[in-house]
């Protein structure tokens, strides 16, 4: 893709920071001049109206009253806080286990219609089994140096997935064909997950596609793991943190290589062949 999965959190601070910036200049005062204002140094200012360092409510409060702008100061403190939440660290969000980390994606998903879901690496979460969930969670837990609280996890997981049974909702997913051989259980849990994924891509709410390896030539790369959540969001994993985007422009752009991602995959019969393949592997 043409930008990092983190450049909708750059881009928001780069917007707040300029939204600041364009008021002080509508003002027609100096970045020294709005920091005596302010009753801090030029350098901060400095900072502030070039995203190297975050604004607090206070300081938007200070710079909108400076500039004669109190009307906006809520407004910006707002977009402000939008922008810090764009881009949330995995370590922080599993403080308190990753069985809380499993529920606090209930009501997004409830809310949410259409399901478009691609992963180069692991079998979505909506389609993990509690064993597979489990080898995967506990990886999780120690890569983070976290207490591994896996099991309760894994259960939450599966009770969170009971959406895909339930009306109202379509899941649209689609998967690389190396995600059946990455062996991320014990050969009787990998077994019970592929022999799952055949179910489970036959529901009528599921389309489940697979782009084979052997794809003579792909119309675009693999890419990092997302999820969009109909129109509205993409959230991208990374190794280090989920990253939030809803800028439309590049919301859009994640719809567009979801579509070029999805033509490439096999659905059906050929979907199912993979399958097979990949357990008899397991032997």
């Amino acid at each position: 893709m043409a930008t990092s999965p983190s450049s909708s959190a750059q881009d928001a601070r780069d917007r707040v920071a300029r939204r600041m910036r364009d008021l002080r200049a509508d003002a027609g005062l100096t970045g020294s001049e709005l920091a005596a204002l302010c009753g801090w140094t030029h350098p901060k200012t400095s900072r502030l109206e070039n995203a190297r360092t975050p604004p607090t409510p206070d300081d938007i409060r200070r710079w909108c009253q400076a500039c004669g702008a109190e009307g906006q100061a809520e407004d910006i403190i707002a977009q402000s806080r939008d922008a810090e939440s764009a881009y949330l660290e995995w370590r922080r969000q599993v403080r308190a286990g990753l069985k809380r980390l499993q529920n606090s994606y209930v009501d997004l998903y409830r809310a949410t219609e259409l399901f478009r879901i691609y992963s180069p690496t692991l079998v979505p979460g909506l389609l993990q089994t509690e064993g597979y969930a489990r080898g995967v969670l506990s990886g999780v837990a120690e890569l983070l140096e976290i207490p591994n609280d896996a099991d309760q996890a894994a259960a939450a997981r599966l009770e969170r997935s009971k959406i895909v049974h339930e009306p109202g909702h379509r899941f649209v997913m689609v998967i690389e064909e190396s995600v059946l051989h990455y062996q991320l259980a014990d050969a009787e849990a990998m077994a019970a997950q592929l022999g799952y994924l055949l179910t489970a891509g036959a529901l009528p709410s599921v389309s489940l596609g697979i782009i084979p390896k052997a794809t003579r030539q792909r119309a675009l790369w693999p890419q990092e793991l997302f999820h969009i959540y109909d129109d509205q969001m993409v959230s991208v994993e990374l190794m280090s943190a989920r990253v939030r985007v809803t800028q439309p422009s590049e919301v859009a752009m994640y719809v567009r290589a979801f579509e070029q991602l999805r033509h490439m995959a096999v659905y059906g019969a050929e979907a199912r062949a993979l399958v097979l393949h990949a357990i008899e592997s397991l032997r």
